[in-house]
C-alpha cells in the first residue's frame, strides 16, 4: 500500500515527470502568492475608491489636494498643477478636460501597479495544464516501455506510469484553475474600481473648472 502513497509515487517517478511536478508546485505557490497580494491591494484600493468619489461629491468651491485621502490626493494635485498653469483665454469645457486628462495620467499609473504581475497568473493558467499533460503523455509511455520490457500487462506493471501521469494531470489543474478564477476577478474588479474612480475624476475636474472660471487658480496653491 506505501507503493501508491504520494511520496512514495514521486520518489520513482521519473526525473522528467519528478522535474514537471516540482515545476507546477512552484507555479502554484507563485500563484497564490500573487493572488494573496493582490486581495489585500486590491482591497485597500477600492477603500480609498470609495473614498475619494464619496469626498468628490462634498468639495466646496475651493478645491485642494489636502481635502482628498490617500493616492485621491496625488490625482488631484495633477488636476490643480493645471490651475496653475495659465492658458489665456480657455473656455471651461477646454480646461475640464485639460485638467481631467492631467488626472487621468496619475491614474492610469497607478492602475498600472495594481495590475501588476497579474499577468503571472494568466500564464500559468493557460500553460499548467498543458506541462502537467505533457507529464500524463510522458507518464503513459513510461508505462508501455515498461510493458515492452517485461512482457507482462498485469496492474503492478501499468499502475506506477499511470499514476505519475494521473498526478501531473491534477497538479497542472490545481496550478491552473485558481490561478485563471483570480485572473478574472482581479481583471472584473478592477475595471470597477477604474470607473468609479473615473466618476470621481469628473466631478473634481468640473469642480476645478469651476473655480477656474471664477478667478481662484492662484488660491489653489494653500492645497499643497
Amino acid at each position: 500500500m506505501d507503493k501508491f502513497t504520494f511520496k512514495n509515487m514521486f520518489l520513482d517517478a521519473d526525473p522528467v515527470v519528478q522535474g514537471i511536478m516540482i515545476l507546477l508546485v512552484l507555479a502554484s505557490f507563485a500563484s497564490w502568492a500573487v493572488i494573496l497580494e493582490k486581495a489585500f491591494i486590491i482591497h485597500m484600493f477600492g477603500r480609498h475608491v470609495r473614498e475619494f468619489k464619496k469626498q468628490a461629491t462634498r468639495v466646496g468651491r475651493l478645491t485642494k489636494p489636502d481635502d482628498f485621502p490617500n493616492f485621491a490626493a496625488l490625482i488631484v494635485a495633477a488636476g490643480v498643477n493645471e490651475s496653475l498653469d495659465q492658458a489665456g483665454e480657455e473656455r471651461r469645457a477646454a480646461y475640464r478636460e485639460r485638467a481631467e486628462r492631467a488626472m487621468l495620467g496619475v491614474l492610469s499609473g497607478l492602475l498600472d501597479k495594481l495590475e501588476a504581475r497579474i499577468s503571472l497568473l494568466a500564464t500559468i493558467g493557460s500553460t499548467s495544464p498543458f506541462v502537467g499533460l505533457f507529464g500524463t503523455v510522458w507518464g503513459i509511455m513510461r508505462s508501455f516501455i515498461g510493458i515492452a520490457a517485461s512482457g507482462e500487462t498485469t496492474l503492478a506493471v501499468v499502475a506506477p506510469g499511470i499514476a505519475e501521469a494521473l498526478s501531473a494531470t491534477a497538479m497542472g489543474l490545481v496550478a491552473a484553475i485558481p490561478a485563471v478564477i483570480a485572473y478574472n476577478k482581479i481583471n472584473s474588479v478592477t475595471k470597477k474600481l477604474a470607473k468609479e474612480a473615473l466618476i470621481a475624476i469628473g466631478l473634481v475636474s468640473d469642480n476645478l473648472a469651476r473655480d477656474r472660471v471664477l478667478g481662484r487658480a492662484g488660491q489653489l496653491c494653500a492645497g499643497f
